[in-house]
């Protein structure tokens, strides 16, 4: 129905940077919103930030550890969610997994899908 492809994760030292970047695709109606989650060994999967998709929008929320270090950006042509992570921390060492809440082509409601998750590694 729906795939999030991720791709950018990797091993960075600390104080460097990476662009994690989702790319959905499939029978897609239309997109309200995207982001990204992260998971650390041991621990639950929590929120890192999300944009608002579509014309009108662009909207964006952020946990606090991440603001000011992290920016989320889209590109409505390319259909695609960017995740620019700078001045990188051991302890964003994590599995970064995209979603998106999408309303298919063949219903009326949106649901969140899931990506595979991209494994993001800080060295310090």
């Amino acid at each position: 129905q729906v795939q999030l492809v991720e791709s950018g994760g990797g091993l960075v030292q600390a104080g460097g940077s990476l662009r994690l970047s989702c790319a959905p695709s499939g029978s897609i109606f239309r997109i309200n919103d995207m982001g990204w989650y992260r998971q650390a060994p041991g621990k639950e999967r929590v929120f890192v930030a999300r944009i608002a998709v579509g014309a009108v929008g662009g909207g964006t929320n952020y946990a606090d550890s991440v603001k000011g270090r992290f920016t989320i950006s889209r590109d409505n042509d390319k259909n695609t969610v960017y995740l620019q992570a700078n001045s990188l921390k051991p302890e964003d060492t994590a599995v970064y997994y995209c979603f998106a809440h999408v309303r298919l082509t063949t219903e009326a409601v949106y649901r969140n899908y899931w990506g595979q998750g991209t494994q993001v590694t800080v060295s310090s």
